[in-house]
């Protein structure tokens, strides 16, 4: 069947990317602002330097991170924060991610290719599960 085009767009799964001040920035989602104030949420936190990335360090774009917060029951991606080099070239994963309804633990059994930037992505999901190894 055909794509329904009309069909409106979920503000929970449309992110705010915000162009200056360089490096790009990705601002958080309206949820993960929900969520920070919402006592009903038990939250695992994920966070994973670009300083630790071999991609960035040859890239010699060091400076940044991804930070992921999910629901911890459920493993649901709340939001994220993704600040440095090329990250808006990475910020489609996380809107997938949420739109799929994806779990952390599903985010980190996915493939990332090596070496590249959006390998952060699935190492924050481990970090926030105590999974992360390149730190």
């Amino acid at each position: 069947p055909p794509v329904d085009l009309t069909a409106p767009v979920d503000p929970n799964a449309k992110p705010n990317v915000a162009k200056k001040p360089t490096p790009d920035r990705l601002n958080p989602s309206d949820m993960l602002r929900k969520a920070a104030k919402e006592p009903s949420y038990e939250i695992k936190v994920g966070k994973f330097p670009f300083s630790a990335s071999g991609k960035t360090s040859a890239a010699g774009a060091k400076d940044g991170f991804v930070k992921l917060i999910f629901d911890a029951k459920y493993g649901e991606l709340l939001g994220g924060h993704m600040i440095g080099a090329n990250v808006t070239e990475m910020v489609a994963e996380l809107v997938a991610v949420r739109k799929l309804e994806t779990t952390g633990e599903e985010l980190i059994k996915t493939v990332h290719p090596h070496p590249t930037m959006s390998e952060a992505i699935m190492e924050a999901a481990a970090a926030a599960y105590g999974e992360v190894i390149h730190l």
